[in-house]
């Protein structure tokens, strides 16, 4: 059985788009007023207030911003610890 190796680079920047992605995506639909939106938006407030995140049209790119920021930083690790423990 070969063991496959993730590209670090490529399976982080692809957990950033895709977590700043979902964050745009979740404040667009809480200012739609979709049901369910809103509650999860008050919790991206509790976590990224502090850097500028509301629910409005500045906060959607606040928030895909740090989204991308986060799931750079976290899938990376991931990618990285995968590889380690396949080894």
């Amino acid at each position: 059985m070969t063991k496959m190796k993730l590209n670090i680079f490529k399976f982080a920047l692809a957990g950033g788009i895709y977590v700043a992605a979902c964050l745009g995506i979740s404040t667009i639909l809480a200012l739609l007023g979709v049901p369910g939106f809103g509650e999860f938006t008050s919790l991206l407030e509790g976590f990224y207030g502090f850097y500028g995140y509301s629910v409005s049209l500045t906060g959607i790119f606040v928030g895909a911003f740090w989204g991308f920021v986060e799931g750079y930083i976290h899938l990376g690790i991931f990618a990285w610890l995968y590889n380690k423990l396949t080894k």
